[in-house]
């Protein structure tokens, strides 16, 4: 088993992040993860938005409502 690591004990480059119900285990150092809607570098110091049941980071209470609401943005 990995051991927990603080969020704050990171490197560069994308984290992979394992999403607890108030908390999350970071199971890959890195300084960011995206945005499950957006595509977005959500720094990990940073990190409000989560889904546990999805395992997904969201930049934001309006990403959160697009993923819920089943509505993508659209990409250009």
């Amino acid at each position: 088993m990995s051991p927990m690591l603080n969020k704050i004990e990171r490197s560069g480059g994308e984290a992979v992040v394992q999403y607890l119900d108030s908390n999350l285990r970071v199971l890959k150092p890195g300084s960011y993860v995206r945005c499950a809607v957006t595509g977005v570098e959500i720094p990990l110091d940073e990190l409000k938005y989560w889904s546990v049941e999805r395992q997904e980071a969201y930049a934001s209470p309006e990403a959160v409502m697009m993923r819920i609401g089943g509505i993508l943005p659209a990409r250009s």
